[in-house]
């Protein structure tokens, strides 16, 4: 099931239009009120949420999405020509954003990378895991070094649990870039290495786990690595 809030009408019919022709469950809402009462009556794959809406705004209810559940899948739908919100909601734990005016099958194939990234990390981590300093509640998205909170990107935080996922093992940049950053890989290529030095910065002496592989890739050691 995929939801979309948005308050105009036009993109929102269309928008179900177009992922019912694809073969997707969909259902629309025009504000938070609406929304909230389906969700807790089923909670659904994906959320397109548009961020500027009538009272509660989409940053709002995207940081009440992720404290309910934060394996649900989000892309943010924005008109603004600034990139604040849209770093905004990436940091927020967004899983992509689509800009408005957009085409229709630009956001099919934006939706169906995402829950194809999200079908490929959902049999592999829940609960908790601990390593050193370093501890993570997967089902919340938390990460602490030192029992002190972390701020981690969206990109940052898939690119650590990859790397724990794949403890010990190389991880090619081709394999990083196509499972973190999906249809973006191109435009992302030259910034891999900088999300990579800005984890490991976040992580401090955790970070140091994260270890180059010159001309592959990386790896992650874990405990008796």
């Amino acid at each position: 099931m995929i939801y979309i809030l948005e308050d105009d009408e036009s993109i929102r019919k269309l928008v179900i239009y177009a992922l019912e022709t694809q073969g997707f469950e969909a259902a629309g809402f025009e504000n938070a009120e609406r929304f909230w009462k389906a969700f807790s009556e089923k909670k659904p794959e994906l959320v397109l949420l548009d961020i500027m809406l009538p009272g509660e705004d989409g940053l709002s209810v995207l940081k009440k999405i992720r404290k309910e559940d934060g394996k649900i899948s989000v892309i943010m739908l924005t008109a603004k020509s600034t990139e604040y919100d849209k770093v905004t909601g990436l940091d927020m734990g967004a899983d992509d954003y689509v800009s408005k005016p957009f085409g229709i099958m630009e956001l099919i194939s934006r939706i169906k990378a995402v829950l194809r990234r999200s079908d490929n990390k959902a049999s592999a981590l829940s609960g908790e895991y601990k390593n050193g300093k370093l501890r993570i509640s997967w089902d919340k998205r938390e990460v602490y070094v030192d029992e002190e909170s972390v701020a981690l990107t969206l990109k940052e935080y898939e690119l650590l649990r990859l790397f724990i996922e794949n403890s010990g093992a190389v991880i090619e940049r081709e394999k990083l870039l196509e499972k973190v950053w999906g249809l973006e890989s191109e435009r992302e290529n030259r910034t891999l290495d900088v999300h990579i030095r800005t984890l490991r910065s976040k992580l401090r002496d955790e970070g140091e786990r994260i270890q180059t592989v010159r001309g592959v890739g990386y790896k992650y050691i874990g405990e008796g690595q």
